[in-house]
């Protein structure tokens, strides 16, 4: 059997699949270095002369005795290879019996400097081979994306289609004990090499070898972890270059002119010789995966198969139906943790042991300190180990390293930034401060912070253990339940610590919930979870023979709603799927009990903030956070418009996957937003605040806020879904309906006997007119008939606005609609002035809007994700 079609034979047997979005993203294709006027080519593009990527010299010389090659100046460590470091070369020994096997190289920015993206970042994995031909080692890169059976004809053409790239030669240097090959590969870490670049993330231009180089070498049993310095370029442009400050955690677009040196880690795994049987997907429970197209399945097209990512654990009493596992899952926790913490982060990672019980496994998972052993590693891969970084950015992920033919999680290293303490005091604060004493005063307690780390902890964890963040699940509990004491005493306020539902915004302090039940928990869809993915089925001996058992399972969702999972391809149309929702099975209910404890959050404000000598920049803060939060909310409540429900059904489920929001709902949405977002927040405006913060600046806050709410509301996307439920349904909300009411509450003075503008009123009819003027007249044309009922809008209220000018009370009044009426004739007839300027409005928009939910993705300022 030829080792290609061996190797598709136990992918077919042993499956592939996608990762965490954060750990399975490739590096682009780097641009091709520039060659500075007066300089040579960077020795990473011509070769170093002793192997690696085409240089030839060391083949004149030919295989040399052991003793000229690993001198007595070598330092050696043994493990999963023999690595010889000769000053600043490196040589591998790589035993015969490794020649062949798969190994998993994953790329990571480990250190590097601010602005330039953060520690932890992954570049990129892949599943590497050394194949040694003649007198030279090649380094081929294995591609399990396409299989089929080898027994079938079609075999032979999926093996031409998929030959296994060279990444790297060497040259033979040596033969070590049992013909072991003795490489140099010092080139393949200090040089650049295209596909463990970070050329492309950071934006760079070059990449200069005499200021890169192999800092350190960690042999282990099972990996071998090199870092090394890479230093790349980026010559001045005429563009400006933008860069990430030191903000909330959003990294950076791109390198400013100059030099960026980076600590690049290289981990080299090797894949288990005795793969996990893997576990088929299934869209209704949220996993990581890892795919294959197959061309061998008994269909007339290619099929996609997907396995998901979990850890392997078997039972040590296989006939127990509790077991302790053969091998648990441990997470130590960083040496470099702060010590009051360490109890915390260990709570979080032993949180989900529940979710392992209701899989049959008792003591699945624990959490231990870093042992005092100087042979001990957070390096070697046996360990999974959260790492505490010293960062500003306030996030954290948890990316894990599986294997891509079986989906097996090996391990993890959850990265947690230290600043993230400070977004979780916020969050706190702005969201429960009114019903939780404790956090009335700052900074918060040592043991109020600590239940937010485990908080945190057990959210990175579950993305280590396989799962994807689930936005569904605060919306399948009944909006009742949200305040009940009781209910949330055992099922929290959301089924999911994979959702983003931080803390129980929708509860008043007469429920009477204690503080402890507002912050949510491993919950009942994880557990469900946990059992689906995890509990052995002893009769299967292949994936596809769980099949049936799988869906039994799933099928619990009917009658279980707090077992579902987000919609595939619902495309942001479902509002029970927005971020940072409490409540949202009613969100306008859930709005509206917010704001209330937003309006006692601002009586807080000054009195939490105060601190004597200090001045007034965590008050700014906090103030923004609040203003933020409310945009959040009323965003929550516009998803309704144009919104579709949904739940992910499998063939022999009754009812359609997608049905629209109700009419009313959607028109109670809008009522609700005239009446309280684009009508003034009257409780936002504090000057006792706002003149500690700054002289003024109060009308562009609030514009800013309403802006965000009204574009989100007047997304094409939703106009486009509205079109398409008035086509189908005869009851839906019009589209035509819907700018009405818009227009009706935004313009609402026009219909008053005497009519009277204050300067936030003005702003927002303002706003109005300029959103419009960008779907109108911007480059990205709205869709045709939202550019229709948009000009018929504007003529309806041409007219409303003559009519009202002469019951105008006041001059500025007076003049404010004088000016409207100018406006609209404008963008009825546009200029090209007009044109640039309805761009710039949409560009600037575009870039400076730090509250529309989709412009921030991760897993802590989208948790933020990632993976992810």
């Amino acid at each position: 059997m030829k080792p290609m079609v061996r190797t598709l034979f136990l992918a077919l047997l042993m499956a592939s699949l996608a990762t965490v979005p954060v750990l399975s993203q490739q590096p682009e294709e780097p641009e091709p270095t520039p060659t500075e006027e007066g300089q040579e080519p960077e020795e990473g593009q011509r070769g170093r002369g002793r192997g690696g990527r085409g240089g030839d010299d060391a083949a004149d010389e030919g295989i040399k005795p052991y003793e000229e090659v690993i001198t007595d100046e070598a330092e050696t460590q043994e493990g999963l290879f023999k690595v010889h470091q000769i000053k600043d070369d490196v040589y591998f020994e790589i035993p015969t019996s490794e020649l062949g096997k798969e190994f998993l190289m994953v790329t990571r920015i480990a250190k590097t400097q601010l602005g330039q993206g953060f520690g932890g970042q992954k570049l990129g994995t892949r599943v590497v081979r050394w194949v040694r031909r003649g007198d030279r080692i090649f380094l081929r890169n294995v591609n399990h994306d396409i299989i089929a059976d080898p027994s079938l004809p079609i075999a032979q053409a999926v093996a031409d289609s998929n030959t296994e790239a060279i990444i790297s030669a060497f040259n033979i240097a040596a033969l070590g004990e049992d013909d072991a090959p003795v490489i140099e590969v010092t080139s393949l870490y200090a040089t650049e090499v295209t596909e463990f670049s970070a050329r492309s993330r950071l934006q760079a231009r070059g990449f200069d070898r005499q200021r890169s180089y192999v800092d350190r070498v960690m042999v282990f049993p099972t990996n071998i972890e090199i870092r090394a310095a890479h230093t790349y370029t980026r010559p001045p442009d005429n563009a400006p270059a933008t860069r990430g400050g030191r903000g909330r955690g959003r990294g950076n677009r791109g390198m400013a002119p100059g030099s960026a040196t980076l600590e690049i880690a290289f981990s080299m795994i090797k894949l288990p010789e005795d793969p996990m049987m893997p576990r088929l997907y299934d869209d209704r429970v949220g996993y990581f995966t890892d795919s294959y197209i197959d061309y061998g399945q008994d269909a007339h097209r290619s099929e996609e198969r997907r396995f998901i990512t979990r850890w392997r654990l078997d039972k040590q009493d296989p006939s127990a139906e509790i077991s302790d596992p053969v091998k648990p899952i441990v997470y130590y926790v960083d040496p470099a943790t702060p010590a009051e913490w360490v109890p915390w982060v260990i709570r979080g990672v032993e949180d989900w042991q529940p979710a392992f019980e209701a899989a049959g496994f008792s003591n699945a998972i624990i959490g231990r300190e870093a042992p005092d052993d100087p042979n001990w590693s957070p390096e070697d891969a046996r360990y999974s180990v959260i790492r505490w970084l010293a960062s500003e950015t306030e996030n954290a992920s948890g990316p894990h390293v599986h294997d891509p033919r079986t989906g097996e999680i090996l391990e993890s290293d959850i990265q947690f930034y230290h600043n993230v303490m400070n977004l979780l005091r916020d969050w706190y604060f702005v969201q429960v401060a009114p019903l939780d004493p404790a956090a009335q005063t700052l900074p918060l307690s040592d043991d109020l912070m600590g239940r937010l780390l485990e908080f945190v902890v057990a959210h990175e964890v579950g993305h280590t253990l396989g799962f994807q963040h689930n936005m569904k699940a605060s919306s399948t509990y009944d909006f009742e339940n949200i305040r009940d004491p009781e209910w949330l005493a055992e099922m929290s306020h959301t089924p999911s610590i994979m959702d983003y539902s931080r803390f129980n915004y929708v509860v008043q302090p007469e429920d009477g919930v204690p503080a402890a039940d507002l912050i949510p928990g491993v919950g009942p869809y994880d557990k469900w979870a946990t059992m689906w993915g995890y509990k052995p089925i002893p009769d299967a001996d292949t994936p596809d023979a769980e099949l049936s058992t799988l869906n039994q399972w799933a099928l619990e969702q009917e009658d279980t709603p707090w077992y579902r999972f987000s919609t595939t391809g619902d495309a942001g149309s479902d509002p029970g799927d927005m971020t940072e929702a409490v409540g949202d099975a009613n969100a306008v209910e859930a709005t509206r009990l917010g704001v209330r404890n937003l309006e006692r959050v601002m009586d807080l404000l000054i009195g939490a903030t105060s601190k004597p000598g200090r001045n007034w920049d965590e008050l700014e803060e906090m103030y923004g956070r609040t203003l933020g939060q409310w945009v959040r909310e009323m965003n929550h409540v516009g998803a309704l418009v144009g919104g579709f429900l949904s739940q992910q059904r499998h063939d022999g489920q009754d009812g359609v996957r997608f049905w629209p929001v109700p009419a009313d709902r959607q028109a109670e949405a809008v009522r609700f937003l005239n009446e309280n977002a684009f009508q003034t927040p009257e409780f936002m405006i504090r000057p006792d605040i706002l003149r500690r913060i700054e002289p003024s600046g109060v009308l562009a806050r609030l514009l800013n806020s309403q802006r965000s709410v009204m574009n989100f509301l007047l997304n094409p996307a939703r106009f486009t879904r509205l079109v398409e439920q008035e086509a189908l349904d005869t009851t839906a909300y019009t589209p035509t309906r819907f700018l009405g009411d818009l227009r009706r509450g935004v313009w609402s003075e026009l219909s008053d006997e005497v009519v009277s503008t204050d300067a936030f009123r003005r702003n927002v009819q303002r706003l109005y007119l300029d959103l419009i003027n960008a779907r109108l007249n911007g480059t990205a044309e709205a869709p045709a008939d939202m550019r229709a009922l948009l000009r018929g809008q504007l003529n309806v209220l041409d007219g409303e606005i003559s009519a009202a000018l002469s019951r105008a009370d006041d001059q500025i009044t007076r003049y404010h609609l004088e000016d409207a009426r100018d406006r609209v004739g404008e963008i009825l007839n546009p200029t090209p002035a007009l044109n640039a300027a309805a761009e710039a409005f949409a560009e600037q928009f575009a870039e400076s809007d730090p509250f529309n939910p989709y412009t921030v993705h991760g897993c802590w300022v989208d948790f933020i994700i990632s993976p992810n």
